[in-house]
């Protein structure tokens, strides 16, 4: 059985690997797509400073045009061809949506498109601009300049424009988006996981307690001849030391129907002394483990006021007495140990000096059906842990363990103040 909770744990391990992964090629792709964008940006913005420089040379062209002459023996080559300038100022006009800057190699701030500036503005002329609109672009222009997003224009050899521009908004949003829908995945991974588990443990809640109640039911029966035989016993002249003892034992039966009766209902707490249970529980247990196995306690206080079920809780100090005792093999020795953490929190201690436990089972101890034994069915653990953390709001786990010298299981329970020694 043991097998089946490292196959989950390795499964869990699978889902959240695969998860992973797809996560991260939805990432990959999605970055691929932003870096994609990005580079169409800085082809449209190198097409805009191409048609800059083209206005710029063709408006210088015109001015070093020759003059009319009457003379028919006028060059070609002195002609200079119109180049379609309203066609050069479309591709400009064109952008809409990227923060642009045109500078000269002063730093003077000769152009600009796209920013959403401070002040309302009538004319896109810099000079026209008020102080604050200047003092925006300016610190636009000095985040600008330390980046990657210029293009230099060479209007001439000795004369030089620059080209600022920043990422567009769609840009901007789609390099967040990666990110967002990395976080929507875990997030919606991590809610699958835990549905899909709390529906497992509720199915399992539902198992058990439809088993716990279903073998309370079938031992009723049998308790209540047994207790009618009981009484006829003395009438039949069998010895009275024998009957005592026989009435323990169906005492017994009945404390136990009465515990599988209250898996899945709540439970009567009552204000107890912590102290006194765990001696009852210790006291019944060592007059039925072998006498090769010695069962010591170590009170430290002398009472310890808690809100507790006792059968319930006396259940729990049972089963963790038995599985110390199935650890060693029928020799060693079980020590049980009750203090205080704080003034708000006591513990329980149960050690023994059998086989131990890997620490990766550390948790898995605690799982419906794990078990190290040849017989038995797994569930002394599972329903300590449920009687202790659902009904006692307390907490039981394996302190310490190594294999081959003993295991310690501590369990933290709340008290109500007032320790007396």
């Amino acid at each position: 059985m043991a097998n089946i909770y490292d196959i989950r744990r390795y499964g869990r391990l699978l889902f959240f690997a695969v998860a992973a992964v797809v996560a991260l090629i939805f990432l990959s792709v999605s970055n691929r797509l932003v870096k994609d964008l990005a580079v169409q940006e800085r082809e449209r913005m190198e097409l805009w400073a191409d048609a800059t420089k083209e206005i710029i040379s063709q408006l210088d062209a015109e001015f070093a045009a020759p003059a009319e002459s009457d003379s028919d023996s006028v060059a070609a080559s002195d002609y200079v061809p119109a180049t379609n300038v309203d066609f050069l100022l479309k591709i400009i006009n064109g952008n809409t949506t990227i923060p642009v800057l045109l500078t000269d190699d002063d730093g003077n701030i000769l152009n600009y498109r796209n920013f959403e500036l401070p002040e309302p503005v009538d004319s896109l002329n810099p000079m026209d601009l008020s102080e604050a609109n200047r003092q925006f672009l300016q610190e636009r222009l000095d985040v600008l300049s330390k980046g990657s997003n210029v293009i230099h224009i060479t209007i001439a050899p000795d004369l030089q424009q620059h080209l600022y521009y920043e990422d567009s908004t769609l840009l901007k949003r789609l390099s967040y988006y990666p990110y967002i829908q990395l976080l929507v995945m875990i997030f919606f991974l991590v809610v699958v996981y835990f549905a899909v588990l709390s529906t497992k443990k509720a199915e399992q809640n539902k198992v058990w307690v439809g088993l716990s109640k279903e073998t309370a039911h079938q031992l009723g029966t049998p308790i209540s001849s047994l207790m009618a035989w009981m009484e006829l016993l003395p009438e039949m002249g069998v010895d009275p030391d024998t009957i005592a003892e026989m009435s323990k034992d169906v005492t017994r039966l009945s404390t136990i129907a009465s515990r599988f009766s209250k898996i899945g209902s709540k439970p009567q707490m009552e204000h107890v002394n912590l102290v006194d249970v765990v001696t009852h529980a210790t006291s019944y247990m060592a007059t039925r483990i072998s006498g090769r196995i010695s069962l010591s306690t170590d009170i430290k206080y002398a009472r310890l006021p808690v809100k507790a079920c006792p059968p319930l809780f006396e259940w729990v100090m049972e089963n963790l007495i038995k599985n110390a005792v199935d650890a060693m093999d029928g020799a060693g020795r079980i020590a049980v140990e009750v203090g205080l953490l704080s003034p708000r929190k006591a513990y329980i201690d149960v050690s023994d000096t059998g086989k131990g436990i890997p620490r990766k089972n550390f948790k898995t101890v605690f799982n419906p059906g794990f078990t190290s034994k040849k017989r038995g069915w797994g569930l002394g653990l599972t329903l300590a842990k449920r009687i202790i953390e659902q009904y006692h709001s307390a907490r039981i786990y394996v302190l310490s363990s190594e294999p081959g010298r003993g295991t310690i299981f501590r369990i933290d329970f709340p008290t109500n103040g007032g320790a007396e020694k």
